[in-house]
């Protein structure tokens, strides 16, 4: 079996909108909802968690859930951190999971191509993350904001979702992470910490996480180009 952790338990706070990013609509439907869609028609996925704040599950099963029918999807409560999060999301899934991708649940134009090769890609090498190359120098700045570093651009990767790992390691990984009182930035960051390699596989610049107002324009644009 293969299973997903959405995490869709952030605050927005950059959208500037007074309401959780995940809930606003493009094009009348909610950034979530798309999300979970992409997974739900995915033949490769078997199993879905999907991780809320608590405080909105009301809310989730009304407009979400029963508005789109979603039928067999877990919920799981956000924690004080996203890695707390991804950890409560973890410990749902179906025990018989073998590989498992942890996507954001404002990254709503993952696409099924990405999401069989990530599964592939993680039976053979454990652990995959899907990345695009940068396209910008990028520079390295000090606490004075001098350039203290320009790494080569040829080595850079913007790093998106989902991430996806073989579910055993990736739970050790999390168990071990909190044993020790480490907080990571991403779910690879906690599987190279415990000695595994991470591969990076190629995405799609149009995998966008929409996280500012600019994002819903963008997010609007791809949605029109994937209509037409």
């Amino acid at each position: 079996m293969n299973g997903v952790v959405i995490v869709a338990a952030g605050t927005g706070s950059r959208m500037k909108m007074g309401i959780n990013k995940q809930f606003i609509k493009l094009e009348n439907k909610e950034i979530v909802a798309y999300t979970i869609e992409q997974f739900k028609n995915n033949e490769n996925i078997d199993d879905i968690v999907v991780v809320i704040k608590e405080e909105e599950k009301e809310f989730f099963d009304r407009e979400i859930v029963e508005k789109y029918k979603f039928d067999k999807i877990k919920i799981a409560f956000g924690g004080k951190e996203r890695q707390d999060s991804v950890y409560n999301g973890l410990k749902l899934l179906d025990e018989r999971c073998r590989v498992v991708l942890i996507h954001d649940g404002a990254r709503p134009f993952v696409s099924n191509e990405i999401i069989a090769k990530s599964i592939e890609e993680a039976k053979e090498c454990k652990a995959v993350v899907v990345g695009v190359p940068v396209k910008d120098t990028i520079k390295v700045v000090d606490n004075d904001n001098n350039i203290s570093q320009t790494p080569d651009r040829n080595t850079l990767w913007a790093v998106q979702t989902p991430q996806t790992f073989d579910y055993k390691i990736l739970l050790k990984s999390y168990e071990d992470a909190f044993k020790e009182k480490f907080y990571g930035t991403d779910d690879a960051m906690l599987v190279e910490r415990i000695g595994y390699k991470v591969k990076m596989i190629e995405g799609s610049y149009n995998n966008i996480k929409i996280t500012t107002q600019e994002d819903l324009n963008i997010g609007t644009q791809i949605l029109k180009m994937q209509n037409r």
